[in-house]
């Protein structure tokens, strides 16, 4: 098994369904899903077995009670039940190009992670995208998402269909490549070596505290923008409070100054 896929979600089968539909034909299948819930209801677990006994996919549901915005946790939990050496994060509202596990694969280097981004879509696009548009493609084909609303915009190259174009546009991205949790990937041992995800952090910089760890532990971040390509599906936002954001930015801080590569409340929380 050459990768983890580990998918983070919370009440949202409907999104999870359609990417879960693109992991259905990547061009690597020799990976298995992680479904790290951080407390969804029965009707995420339903539509898992449903389309497990429609796929080949190899999925794991990892679930605890609902307790708020608790993502660093219910993560932890799935990186200590994977069983591959290499992990992708990513979440229950992207979703992947046929090509997105082979990108990830094909850049991944010893002594660093990759960082990948999304290509965000508006609710009236995420809504149209049918299972149809995601095994046959058409959902990344940039006509189609014009033909159904989707604006003009410089950043419509980032779905570009030419490899020279996507080497090109990583090279002179001035975006700095950092940990996105929609969109990113790391081996396993370096994730144990941090201690995994801070779980006093709840929504708001979470994901880039635990890859400015990750480079404190020496670990040289690898630009993937543009060649691991997954389209954001736009939902609500309820699980933002500014005391969370509050707290984080002091733990992120507090990893900068000291340049700490451990966080005292990881993955050693749940040995």
């Amino acid at each position: 098994m050459q990768a983890s896929i580990i998918i983070s979600t919370y009440n949202s089968p409907l999104w999870l369904e359609k990417v879960l539909w693109g992991y259905s034909i990547q061009t690597i299948n020799d990976f298995e899903i992680i479904i790290a819930d951080d407390g969804s209801t029965e009707e995420t677990k339903l539509m898992l077995k449903k389309i497990s006994s429609e796929t080949s996919l190899l999925i794991t549901h990892v679930w605890h009670k609902d307790d708020g915005f608790q993502k660093t946790k219910i993560l932890n939990k799935a990186v200590l039940v994977s069983k591959s050496d290499y992990c992708i994060f990513t979440d229950g509202d992207c979703i992947p190009r046929n090509d997105f596990v082979e990108a990830h694969l094909k850049f991944r280097r010893k002594n660093s992670f990759l960082s990948g981004g999304h290509f965000p879509l508006s609710k009236m696009l995420s809504k149209i995208i049918s299972k149809k548009n995601i095994l046959n493609q058409s959902c990344f084909d940039l006509k189609w998402l014009k033909d159904h609303g989707l604006e003009t915009k410089f950043k419509n190259i980032k779905l570009t269909k030419s490899k020279s174009v996507a080497e090109l546009m990583n090279l002179v991205t001035t975006t700095k490549p950092t940990w996105n949790g929609g969109n990113a990937s790391a081996w396993k041992q370096d994730i144990f070596a941090i201690n995994g995800f801070d779980e006093r952090m709840q929504y708001g910089g979470e994901d880039r505290e635990f890859g400015e760890r990750l480079i404190n532990l020496g670990l040289k971040p690898v630009r993937v923008r543009y060649f691991a390509i997954c389209i954001h599906l736009e939902h609500d936002r309820g699980y933002v409070n500014e005391k969370a954001w509050k707290i984080n930015d002091e733990i992120r801080k507090s990893t900068r100054n000291e340049k700490r590569i451990k966080t005292p409340s990881g993955l050693n929380l749940h040995s």
